[in-house]
């Protein structure tokens, strides 16, 4: 038997499903940047044109997880959509956080589409001096 092959079909079912909205289920992914900026750790996410009520910030353990939904415009019966590029569903990403970073003050801020979570460093991570004591005398040096 013959069978007849459409080399581009496989290429068109996988950018079907990476195109498709995400959904709860199934999150899409969404663009981050991750930098160290003094004494705190700065993530910040791309998420243009979602709702803040909207998101979903949490942290388990090391684990932070970030959701968010763009949801479609709200239409009248009169309108008709000539384009839709914009893409709608849930969006996800997960972080494993270092156990030396403070998860109990993370600051989170979202402007103009943009979510940045500022992530204090733990005191305890920070660099500090040590203390040798040498029969009388004590020198220090840098841990």
């Amino acid at each position: 038997m013959l069978m007849r092959t459409d080399p581009f079909r496989e290429l068109d079912r996988m950018a079907q499903q990476l195109m498709a909205p995400g959904t709860w289920s199934k999150p899409s992914v969404m663009p981050m940047d991750a930098y160290r900026e003094g004494d705190e750790y700065v993530v910040a996410f791309d998420i243009p044109g979602v709702a803040e009520d909207a998101l979903d910030i949490d942290v388990e353990r090391n684990m932070l997880t970030v959701k968010a939904e763009r949801r479609p415009a709200a239409r009248t019966d009169d309108v008709k959509m000539e384009l839709s590029e914009r893409p709608l569903g849930v969006f996800s990403r997960q972080i494993v956080l270092a156990d030396a970073l403070d998860t109990e003050h993370i600051q989170a801020d979202y402007d103009a589409g943009v979510l940045t979570l500022r992530i204090p460093i733990a005191e305890r991570a920070k660099p500090r001096k040590i203390s040798i004591g040498v029969g009388s005398d004590r020198k220090e040096i840098s841990g």
